[in-house]
Protein backbone atom coordinates (compact mmCIF):
# COMPACT_ATOMS: atom_id res chain seq x y z
CA UNK A 1 0.00 0.00 0.00
CA UNK A 2 1.54 3.55 -1.13
CA UNK A 3 2.03 5.87 1.89
CA UNK A 4 -0.87 7.74 2.50
CA UNK A 5 -0.77 11.26 1.21
CA UNK A 6 -0.74 14.30 3.80
CA UNK A 7 -1.37 17.23 0.88
CA UNK A 8 -3.44 17.36 -2.13
CA UNK A 9 -1.60 15.81 -4.61
CA UNK A 10 -2.95 15.72 -8.23
CA UNK A 11 -2.22 12.94 -10.00
CA UNK A 12 -2.40 12.14 -13.59
CA UNK A 13 -6.68 12.30 -13.94
CA UNK A 14 -9.20 12.59 -17.09
CA UNK A 15 -12.04 15.14 -17.54
CA UNK A 16 -15.16 14.34 -15.16
CA UNK A 17 -17.81 12.95 -17.25
CA UNK A 18 -21.81 13.29 -16.71
CA UNK A 19 -23.32 10.02 -16.86
CA UNK A 20 -26.28 10.93 -15.71
CA UNK A 21 -28.40 13.92 -14.33
CA UNK A 22 -26.64 14.67 -11.28
CA UNK A 23 -23.85 11.90 -11.62
CA UNK A 24 -20.51 13.01 -12.09
CA UNK A 25 -17.50 10.01 -12.62
CA UNK A 26 -13.76 10.57 -13.24
CA UNK A 27 -10.73 8.43 -13.99
CA UNK A 28 -7.60 9.08 -12.26
CA UNK A 29 -4.23 7.36 -12.81
CA UNK A 30 -2.02 5.54 -10.02
CA UNK A 31 2.16 5.64 -11.13
CA UNK A 32 3.59 2.48 -10.35
CA UNK A 33 6.41 0.71 -11.35
CA UNK A 34 6.60 0.60 -15.28
CA UNK A 35 2.94 2.06 -15.92
CA UNK A 36 -0.26 3.48 -14.43
CA UNK A 37 -3.55 1.69 -13.29
CA UNK A 38 -6.98 3.46 -13.23
CA UNK A 39 -8.99 4.16 -10.65
CA UNK A 40 -12.50 6.27 -10.63
CA UNK A 41 -14.21 8.35 -8.36
CA UNK A 42 -17.72 9.23 -8.43
CA UNK A 43 -19.84 12.11 -7.22
CA UNK A 44 -23.70 11.82 -6.47
CA UNK A 45 -25.71 14.69 -5.82
CA UNK A 46 -28.41 13.65 -3.24
CA UNK A 47 -30.46 16.65 -2.66
CA UNK A 48 -30.27 19.98 -0.94
CA UNK A 49 -27.01 21.32 -2.40
CA UNK A 50 -24.95 18.44 -0.82
CA UNK A 51 -22.93 15.41 -3.08
CA UNK A 52 -21.43 12.36 -1.60
CA UNK A 53 -17.90 11.35 -3.22
CA UNK A 54 -17.37 8.09 -3.54
CA UNK A 55 -13.48 6.77 -3.43
CA UNK A 56 -12.08 10.50 -3.12
CA UNK A 57 -9.60 11.75 -5.75
CA UNK A 58 -7.95 15.18 -5.69
CA UNK A 59 -8.14 16.98 -9.02
CA UNK A 60 -6.89 19.80 -10.49
CA UNK A 61 -8.84 22.93 -9.42
CA UNK A 62 -10.84 23.46 -13.15
CA UNK A 63 -12.19 19.66 -11.61
CA UNK A 64 -12.55 20.28 -8.49
CA UNK A 65 -14.66 23.53 -9.78
CA UNK A 66 -16.96 21.39 -11.24
CA UNK A 67 -17.28 18.90 -8.23
CA UNK A 68 -18.33 21.62 -6.38
CA UNK A 69 -21.24 23.12 -8.95
CA UNK A 70 -22.73 20.11 -8.22
CA UNK A 71 -22.97 20.12 -4.74
CA UNK A 72 -21.10 20.56 -1.29
CA UNK A 73 -19.35 17.59 -0.68
CA UNK A 74 -21.48 15.78 2.58
CA UNK A 75 -20.08 12.28 2.62
CA UNK A 76 -17.07 11.12 1.33
CA UNK A 77 -17.46 7.48 1.11
CA UNK A 78 -14.14 5.51 1.46
CA UNK A 79 -15.58 2.02 0.18
CA UNK A 80 -12.66 -0.31 1.74
CA UNK A 81 -9.31 0.65 3.28
CA UNK A 82 -7.42 0.45 0.35
CA UNK A 83 -9.01 3.57 -1.14
CA UNK A 84 -8.22 5.82 1.99
CA UNK A 85 -4.81 7.27 0.15
CA UNK A 86 -6.13 10.57 -0.62
CA UNK A 87 -8.78 10.90 2.19
CA UNK A 88 -6.93 12.67 4.81
CA UNK A 89 -6.23 15.95 2.35
CA UNK A 90 -9.68 15.65 1.25
CA UNK A 91 -11.15 16.23 4.58
CA UNK A 92 -8.89 18.65 5.07
CA UNK A 93 -10.30 20.32 1.92
CA UNK A 94 -14.22 19.71 3.29
CA UNK A 95 -13.87 19.20 7.33
CA UNK A 96 -17.73 19.28 7.26
CA UNK A 97 -17.67 15.93 4.98
CA UNK A 98 -19.06 12.94 6.76
CA UNK A 99 -16.45 9.83 5.97
CA UNK A 100 -17.89 6.56 5.51
CA UNK A 101 -17.14 3.28 5.25
CA UNK A 102 -17.65 -0.27 5.66
CA UNK A 103 -17.73 -2.12 9.27
CA UNK A 104 -14.62 -3.93 8.79
CA UNK A 105 -12.85 -1.16 7.04
CA UNK A 106 -13.38 1.36 9.91
CA UNK A 107 -9.82 0.70 11.47
CA UNK A 108 -7.81 1.54 8.83
CA UNK A 109 -9.92 4.35 7.19
CA UNK A 110 -9.51 6.21 10.61
CA UNK A 111 -5.91 5.60 10.09
CA UNK A 112 -6.22 8.41 7.19
CA UNK A 113 -8.42 10.88 9.48
CA UNK A 114 -11.48 10.67 11.93
CA UNK A 115 -14.08 10.74 12.79
CA UNK A 116 -15.21 7.55 10.76
CA UNK A 117 -18.78 6.15 10.54
CA UNK A 118 -20.31 2.98 9.19
CA UNK A 119 -23.72 4.25 8.16
CA UNK A 120 -25.15 7.32 6.18
CA UNK A 121 -28.20 8.72 5.50
CA UNK A 122 -28.08 10.40 1.89
CA UNK A 123 -31.46 10.60 1.31
CA UNK A 124 -34.28 9.35 -0.91
CA UNK A 125 -31.87 9.02 -4.01
CA UNK A 126 -28.88 6.94 -2.79
CA UNK A 127 -28.03 4.12 -0.73
CA UNK A 128 -25.01 2.86 0.52
CA UNK A 129 -24.83 -0.99 1.06
CA UNK A 130 -22.28 -3.47 2.86
CA UNK A 131 -21.17 -6.25 0.20
CA UNK A 132 -22.95 -9.63 1.37
CA UNK A 133 -19.97 -12.30 2.11
CA UNK A 134 -17.12 -10.22 2.17
CA UNK A 135 -16.94 -9.82 5.92
CA UNK A 136 -18.09 -6.09 5.79
CA UNK A 137 -15.19 -4.27 4.48
CA UNK A 138 -16.77 -3.35 1.04
CA UNK A 139 -19.26 -0.90 -0.10
CA UNK A 140 -21.01 -0.37 -2.78
CA UNK A 141 -24.05 2.28 -3.86
CA UNK A 142 -27.06 2.26 -5.54
CA UNK A 143 -28.09 6.11 -7.19
CA UNK A 144 -31.49 6.76 -8.58
CA UNK A 145 -30.94 9.58 -10.98
CA UNK A 146 -32.79 12.17 -11.70
CA UNK A 147 -33.76 10.70 -15.08
CA UNK A 148 -35.60 7.47 -13.57
CA UNK A 149 -32.31 5.73 -14.41
CA UNK A 150 -30.23 3.41 -11.58
CA UNK A 151 -26.91 3.25 -11.27
CA UNK A 152 -24.85 0.61 -9.27
CA UNK A 153 -21.35 1.96 -7.89
CA UNK A 154 -18.78 -0.99 -7.07
CA UNK A 155 -15.61 -1.12 -6.02
CA UNK A 156 -12.78 -3.64 -6.00
CA UNK A 157 -15.45 -7.05 -6.16
CA UNK A 158 -15.47 -6.30 -10.17
CA UNK A 159 -13.01 -5.33 -12.23
CA UNK A 160 -13.08 -4.13 -15.78
CA UNK A 161 -9.96 -2.59 -17.10
CA UNK A 162 -9.34 -3.33 -20.53
CA UNK A 163 -6.36 -1.37 -21.61
CA UNK A 164 -3.79 -1.17 -18.55
CA UNK A 165 -1.22 1.73 -19.24
CA UNK A 166 2.49 0.03 -18.95
CA UNK A 167 4.09 -3.48 -18.11
CA UNK A 168 3.83 -3.03 -14.36
CA UNK A 169 0.06 -2.03 -14.84
CA UNK A 170 -0.46 -5.16 -17.07
CA UNK A 171 1.26 -7.56 -14.50
CA UNK A 172 -0.70 -6.00 -11.93
CA UNK A 173 -4.02 -6.88 -13.94
CA UNK A 174 -3.12 -10.40 -14.38
CA UNK A 175 -2.28 -10.85 -10.69
CA UNK A 176 -5.27 -9.26 -9.46
CA UNK A 177 -7.87 -10.03 -12.08
CA UNK A 178 -9.24 -6.58 -12.93
CA UNK A 179 -9.78 -7.74 -16.19
CA UNK A 180 -9.68 -7.99 -19.09
CA UNK A 181 -13.49 -8.38 -19.20
CA UNK A 182 -15.33 -7.76 -16.49
CA UNK A 183 -15.26 -10.14 -13.98
CA UNK A 184 -15.17 -10.52 -10.35
CA UNK A 185 -11.65 -9.88 -9.15
CA UNK A 186 -8.60 -12.64 -8.03
CA UNK A 187 -8.13 -10.01 -5.34
CA UNK A 188 -11.88 -10.20 -4.12
CA UNK A 189 -11.64 -13.79 -4.21
CA UNK A 190 -8.51 -13.67 -2.78
CA UNK A 191 -8.78 -11.27 0.03
CA UNK A 192 -12.10 -10.94 1.34
CA UNK A 193 -15.43 -12.91 -0.56
CA UNK A 194 -15.86 -15.58 2.65
CA UNK A 195 -19.43 -16.57 1.12
CA UNK A 196 -19.70 -16.91 -2.57
CA UNK A 197 -23.38 -18.47 -1.97
CA UNK A 198 -24.22 -14.87 -0.15
CA UNK A 199 -22.61 -12.58 -2.36
CA UNK A 200 -23.87 -14.33 -5.66
CA UNK A 201 -27.60 -13.94 -4.20
CA UNK A 202 -26.70 -9.96 -3.89
CA UNK A 203 -25.83 -9.64 -7.57
CA UNK A 204 -29.02 -11.32 -8.54
CA UNK A 205 -30.83 -9.33 -6.34
CA UNK A 206 -29.60 -6.25 -8.12
CA UNK A 207 -30.03 -7.49 -11.22
CA UNK A 208 -33.51 -7.27 -10.85
CA UNK A 209 -33.79 -4.01 -10.20
CA UNK A 210 -35.66 -2.99 -13.65
CA UNK A 211 -34.22 0.54 -13.94
CA UNK A 212 -30.98 -0.54 -13.84
CA UNK A 213 -29.02 1.35 -16.70
CA UNK A 214 -25.09 1.14 -15.45
CA UNK A 215 -22.80 -0.37 -13.86
CA UNK A 216 -19.64 2.12 -12.53
CA UNK A 217 -16.36 0.17 -11.25
CA UNK A 218 -14.12 1.34 -9.20
CA UNK A 219 -11.54 -0.14 -11.26
CA UNK A 220 -12.24 0.07 -15.19
CA UNK A 221 -14.63 1.08 -17.67
CA UNK A 222 -18.77 1.27 -16.99
CA UNK A 223 -20.81 -1.44 -17.66
CA UNK A 224 -23.91 -0.33 -19.49
CA UNK A 225 -27.21 -2.37 -18.82
CA UNK A 226 -25.58 -4.79 -16.53
CA UNK A 227 -28.27 -7.33 -15.31
CA UNK A 228 -26.82 -9.80 -17.42
CA UNK A 229 -23.79 -9.69 -16.01
CA UNK A 230 -24.65 -9.93 -12.66
CA UNK A 231 -26.24 -12.96 -13.40
CA UNK A 232 -23.08 -14.36 -15.15
CA UNK A 233 -20.73 -13.78 -12.17
CA UNK A 234 -23.19 -14.49 -9.62
CA UNK A 235 -23.05 -17.68 -11.56
CA UNK A 236 -19.54 -17.57 -12.06
CA UNK A 237 -18.94 -17.33 -7.95
CA UNK A 238 -20.53 -20.82 -7.74
CA UNK A 239 -18.63 -22.66 -9.82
Amino acid sequence: MAKLHDEWQVLPHGTLREVAPGILTVVGQIPMPLGKFPRRMTVVAIGDGRTAIFSPIPLNEAGMAQVEKLGEPAFLIVPNGGHRLDLRPFHKRYPKAKIVTAPGSKEKVEEAAKPVQTRANLGDRARIFTLAGCEEIELAMIVLDESGGTTLITNDVIGNVAHPKGIGAKIMLRLMGFGPKPRITVAAKRFFIKDKRSLAAQLREWSKIESLVRLIPSHGDIIDRPAPLLNRLADSLMK
